[in-house]
């Protein structure tokens, strides 16, 4: 199929196509987490991992995510992945209100996940959801230009700077 699709209790969902500034920012954090993960047991993967929620029956491809330990995946498909640690989401026009609200509820009902990231491409800002140590609730930390956010979930920092350096931008 030329476009990608979510699954939602058996009914196949049309998922939007990304612009370069979309492509260009998650491939900026993945390359960031790749480097900070190194001689980890965490692994960085991109919008091709399928995660499954078996809770509410979504299978869905966030922009990036990232599993710490053995991964675990459905017994009816060895491709879709049940454990993630952190996911992030870089927002556009067309998914924002989707993956600040039903898409994050979704996300909430998967017990391995600690962290959900936002990245967004109209400000140089990242947003960080954390689960709190007890389980219960979600809290959120923001960082902007010449600021970097802790992941506590996989033990590193992103820096806004270096996630949003264009190397292709003009120079003055």
């Amino acid at each position: 199929s030329p476009t990608k699709h979510e699954w939602l209790r058996g009914e196949v969902l049309d998922m939007a196509g990304g612009t370069p500034e979309h492509s260009a920012l998650a491939m900026a954090v993945g390359r960031e987490l790749g480097v900070a993960l190194q001689g980890r047991p965490c692994r960085v993967f991109s919008s091709d991992l399928k995660i499954f929620i078996a809770e509410t029956q979504l299978a869905t491809y966030p922009d990036l995510s990232v599993v710490c330990g053995k991964l675990e995946t459905t017994p009816e498909d060895a491709n879709s992945v049940t454990n993630p640690t952190l996911i992030v989401e870089v927002l556009s026009d067309s998914t924002e209100a989707y993956d600040r609200g039903a898409k994050f509820a979704h996300y909430r009902r998967l017990p391995s996940l600690r962290e959900y990231v936002l990245v967004s491409q109209t400000d140089r800002r990242i947003e960080v959801f954390r689960r709190t140590e007890d389980g219960r609730r979600w809290e959120l930390e923001e960082a902007g230009p010449s600021q970097s956010i802790t992941l506590s979930s996989v033990g590193c920092a992103l820096s806004v700077d270096a996630v949003y350096f264009d190397p292709l931008a003009p120079t003055l």
